[in-house]
């Protein structure tokens, strides 16, 4: 093809000159197409009038298609109408394949205009149209989501005579309803169609898995199966994703065997969706069987495959076996990108393996892609850093990221002078003008933010901040919690405390003796010292020592309480 009109006119009529060669239908649609590309449809009219003398013959319908669709890409919906001049130069009249190819043009620009001209253009001059004809109303009113109107041109599709709705009519319906979350009127509807296919299974099957109604999603799966239709791997993705929410990830399993035994290919993102289903159970040596299953039947793995796996092991706590994988990498030829780099350096850093945090770290800023001006590696050895109570180390190391954070560690150091002055109310907002900036906080500034509210009697806005910090995956440290638990004790709200406690050991927090001695603390003050000794017991059966703080209250309450006589006798054995 050549680059310009001009260019493509002359090599059309160079063509003319050689021997033995006559220009035919499809060398002028050609042109032609080439022609609407540049819009010179000037030329186009000229080549139109020449073609009965050139070959013998006046256009076909598919050089007048073809214009059509030239006006339309161009945007020139009167000249898309106009078109049926053209054709009325060179025959009676203009086929139906003509008429439907300008509906459908006119239907992608404006169905109101497409609907006066099947009306005028069309029934008026008793031109009958046939399933296609009704198939393009029926996309250009799904479209515009005027679903009811699409139910009356069913109705009136119905009642003409020898027109059916075909199925293209019925999963165009289908998929409006489903797309407006009126699953179960499609449903209805689906019962009434002669010949469902898998386009309709798909359809459904999707529209149950977007209301997370994973239960008719199988029903419809089951009875697709039955029917010999293989859902595509689209659908079936969803499904998986759906079982796998649920915690259901050997049935989601067993239904992407069973598209595969029914001549259903799998792919990449099919086998990635069930891989993080297992991780996120807990199964990930499951999740390597699939890895090394897909890499078997010829669906290589790409790096969101090794990604999920890496993070399933870090979340498991197997970090050898994330590092093993990282490596198998580079082995293998996938590179590795930002979420590799973000996600083994988290799990290093949670679990105290700093050094080779850094090492990793450093790796990624050797690459091309670096941190690609995201912060959070960079939070993680701070979060590591911290957990290992190296404070001074964290601070030192978030200051130095001034020249490529500059803006974070502003704001950061501007939160921790507020705390420090005791002026919460700046510090909040300087954190709000944070996070509405984009800015990730690291765990020194929630600590410091969650600590100086506790300290302030806002404990509930401390609690608040806290799950914030968790659900952007910056798991408390005890310090944090700590203070939480303290605060709650000095406004004497013990069950408040209990409370707090449960829920984040539930979280799998791991508490310490400061997290006990408030409440043993407060317990024993108020005369509780039952609750105060189970907490106590409680705490050493967990391996924790108890401190200073705990003894001394534990023991000035049984002094006073007279624990030691008679029938209330304690083993001091025990206790020490």
């Amino acid at each position: 093809m050549e680059k310009s009109a001009f260019k493509a006119i002359e090599t059309f009529r160079w063509a003319s000159s050689l021997p033995n060669f006559t220009h035919s239908q499809s060398t002028y649609r050609a042109l032609i197409h080439k022609l609407c590309t540049f819009r010179r449809f000037d030329s186009v009219k000229q080549l139109l009038d020449e073609m009965p003398d050139s070959i013998g013959t006046p256009p076909a319908d598919e050089i007048f298609v073809t214009i059509v669709r030239g006006f339309g890409r161009a945007g020139m919906t009167r000249a898309v109408i106009k078109v049926l001049d053209l054709v009325y130069k060179f025959h009676s009249s203009p086929s139906l394949k003509i008429y439907n190819s300008i509906l459908d043009v006119l239907v992608k620009e404006d169905i109101d205009i497409a609907r006066e001209f099947y009306r005028k253009s069309m029934m008026e001059c008793g031109v009958v149209g046939d399933d296609y004809t009704f198939g393009i109303l029926m996309k250009g009113l799904c479209l515009t989501n005027r679903i009811g109107e699409g139910f009356k041109l069913l109705q009136m599709i119905k009642s003409s005579r020898g027109v059916t709705p075909n199925t293209v009519i019925y999963n165009t319906l289908l998929h409006a309803l489903c797309r407006n979350g009126k699953v179960g009127r499609a449903r209805s509807l689906m019962n009434e169609m002669v010949e469902p296919n898998d386009v309709t299974f798909n359809i459904l099957i999707s529209g149950y898995c977007k209301e997370e109604n994973l239960v008719q999603a199988l029903v419809m799966l089951e009875k697709s199966f039955a029917m010999g239709f293989v859902p595509d791997i689209v659908t079936a993705t969803k499904v998986v994703e759906g079982l796998c929410k649920a915690g259901r990830v050997t049935e989601a399993a067993e239904v992407l065997d069973r598209v595969e035994s029914m001549g259903g290919s799998l792919d990449v993102v099919a086998y990635n969706t069930l891989i993080k289903g297992f991780c996120g159970v807990g199964k990930v040596k499951v999740g390597i069987h699939f890895l090394k299953q897909m890499e078997s039947r010829g669906c290589l793995p790409n790096v969101d495959t090794y990604n999920i796996l890496i993070s399933g092991f870090c979340d498991s706590g197997m970090l050898d076996l994330a590092l093993n994988l990282f490596n198998d990498m580079k082995t293998d030829g996938i590179k590795w990108n930002f979420t590799t780099f973000d996600t083994i350096i988290r799990g290093l850093c949670s679990e105290g393996r700093i050094n080779e945090g850094f090492s990793i770290l450093e790796l990624m800023e050797e690459t091309k892609e670096g941190s690609r001006g995201h912060i959070s590696p960079y939070n993680s050895i701070i979060y590591g850093l911290f957990k290992r109570n190296h404070f001074d180390e964290a601070v030192e190391f978030l200051t130095k990221l001034g020249k490529m954070f500059p803006r974070a560690v502003d704001r950061s150091m501007t939160i921790f002078g507020h705390c420090k002055q005791g002026s919460i109310e700046d510090a909040k907002r300087v954190y709000d003008q944070m996070i509405d900036e984009g800015g990730v906080p690291s765990i020194l500034v929630y600590d410091c933010l969650v600590r100086r509210l506790s300290e302030d009697g806002c404990v509930r806005e401390a609690v608040n901040l806290m799950n914030e910090m968790i659900a952007k995956t910056c798991f408390p440290v005890p310090s944090t919690f700590n203070a939480i638990i303290a605060g709650f004790c000095r406004q004497e709200k013990v069950e408040s405390a209990l409370k707090f406690m449960e829920d984040i050991t539930a979280r799998g927090c791991e508490t310490n003796a400061e997290t006990y001695g408030p409440l043993i603390s407060i317990l024993c003050r108020n005369g509780d010292l039952q609750k105060a000794l189970q907490l106590f017991l409680e705490m050493v059966e967990n391996g924790i020592i108890p401190n200073h703080l705990i003894w001394n209250s534990l023991l000035l309450s049984l002094s006073q309480e007279n624990y030691f006589k008679n029938n209330n006798m304690i083993n001091i054995d025990d206790l020490l």
